[in-house]
């Protein structure tokens, strides 16, 4: 499993983002490490520290590195002239909190550094979207053509979410890490309010189609595990995600 490091000017902000990312992040969530605070440690950031928690953070899998202010960005990039292997280093783009929620959870979903990387790349689009700013293209994790997709060769069922939260934060979490753990194409849409149908491997995706207690969704699944995926969803379902 990779492992990630929180970059940011204060350790009580870093810390805090840590401590929602892990609370979704199921029994088994990645190695995450804190470099936070100059070397006085007031405010700022250190590169060596940053260049540590990276060592520390990787089990040999990779580091995602997420970064909250600018010159974050800049002790990040210069930690990299000391880590060990900075060849299995990426720092992402994303929002701090986003990226680190989205990080968590695909990470403990089995998602490998390239396709943890990509996932939060696109973390902001879903908040953008839903108050209705255009950043281009169809919804990240969205299809752009809901309509015909997954006819021809997917599998489907429908459900009523009891969860009483709805499909939000830890039971969004706990669908996405088993949609991810098979290799399948998993989508899921709400059928109540008739939106595009969204990636069930996108944690902010999933949760932006805000999905309440009482609401009939479909999710649909093509590839070679569909079956598999669509019988431990479905099971997930019935059992409310463990709040019903």
């Amino acid at each position: 499993m990779i492992g990630l490091v929180a970059v940011s000017h204060s350790r009580a902000l870093a810390e805090a983002a840590v401590h929602l990312a892990l609370q979704m992040g199921g029994d088994a969530p990645p190695r995450v490490r804190v470099a936070a605070g100059g070397p006085d440690d007031d405010l700022g950031t250190d590169a060596v520290a940053i260049a540590a928690a990276i060592d520390d953070a990787d089990t040999g899998d990779g580091v995602l590195v997420l970064m909250d202010l600018g010159s974050a960005i800049l002790s990040a990039e210069t930690a990299l002239e000391f880590v060990a292997q900075p060849g299995r280093v990426r720092l992402s783009p994303a929002p701090f909190v986003e990226g680190l929620v989205t990080a968590v959870v695909t990470a403990a979903g089995g998602g490998d550094l390239e396709t943890v990387a990509r996932e939060c790349a696109t973390a902001a689009d879903a908040k953008a979207r839903h108050l209705g700013a255009d950043v281009g293209g169809p919804a990240s994790g969205a299809s752009s053509d809901a309509g015909d997709r997954g006819d021809e060769g997917a599998l489907s069922f429908e459900a009523v979410v009891t969860a009483p939260s709805g499909l939000h934060a830890r039971p969004a979490a706990v669908f996405v890490k088993a949609a991810s753990r098979h290799d399948a194409e998993v989508r899921i849409a709400d059928l109540e309010t008739g939106a595009d149908e969204v990636s069930g491997r996108s944690l902010l995706a999933v949760m932006a189609l805000g999905i309440r207690q009482g609401s009939r969704v479909r999710v649909s699944a093509s590839g070679p595990q569909a079956e598999a995926a669509l019988e431990e969803l479905r099971e997930l379902f019935a059992d409310g995600f463990g709040e019903g």
